[in-house]
């Protein structure tokens, strides 16, 4: 089976490039990849996590999840990680998507298909690494917190927009669960 190349670039504060090639084979799955990921950067991958499928802009599209959480309320299925290879999901010679890696710090990977190669690789290998990855700790909960609903995510001139969605209000439906006058929800 041939294999993908992927440049995994990591979203920092620090404003230098930090990013890994990984070589992973078509046929393994997105979890076989997500851990490489987590592995490449140094990140005990003990937290949830989603890829989403990108477009040329970086806007968030058909989201694969770690586990199920039965919350779907779309009309496209749930993918899980486990249940989805990466031949499935790789459709374009630049396929590009995001990870996104514990949704309290909200670590978010760029990846994007850099090549596809016809030698076939036995286990994920890191082809190459540059810059040093940021401690998993040293994202706080309040930079995470500091991004609402909506907001764009400012990740340089080369990934505008994001996360753009337009619609940045919320309705009665969002806040289902949600009792006002306790400030509590029913999902923590």
């Amino acid at each position: 089976m041939p294999s993908f190349k992927f440049r995994v670039l990591i979203d920092t504060d620090s404003g230098n490039d930090v990013f890994r090639d990984i070589v992973i084979s078509t046929k393994d799955n997105l979890e076989v990849f997500y851990h490489k990921i987590m592995e490449a950067f140094a990140f005990k991958g003990d937290q949830m996590a989603s890829f989403y499928k990108s477009n040329e802009d970086w806007d968030k599209g058909q989201e694969i999840t770690l586990v199920d959480m039965g919350m779907n309320d779309s009309a496209e299925p749930v993918l899980i990680m486990s249940d989805t290879s990466l031949h499935e999901i790789v459709t374009e010679p630049d396929q590009k998507m995001i990870l996104v890696y514990d949704f309290m710090r909200m670590w978010c990977f760029l990846i994007e298909l850099v090549e596809t190669q016809t030698k076939t690789v036995s286990a994920p290998q890191i082809a190459l690494s540059v810059g040093t990855a940021p401690k998993e700790e040293s994202k706080s909960f309040d930079s995470a917190n500091d991004l609402t609903y909506g907001e764009t995510l400012d990740l340089g001139d080369d990934f505008d927009d994001i996360f753009s969605d337009d619609d940045d209000e919320l309705d009665d439906d969002d806040l289902d669960g949600f009792h006002e006058e306790t400030g509590e929800s029913d999902y923590y």
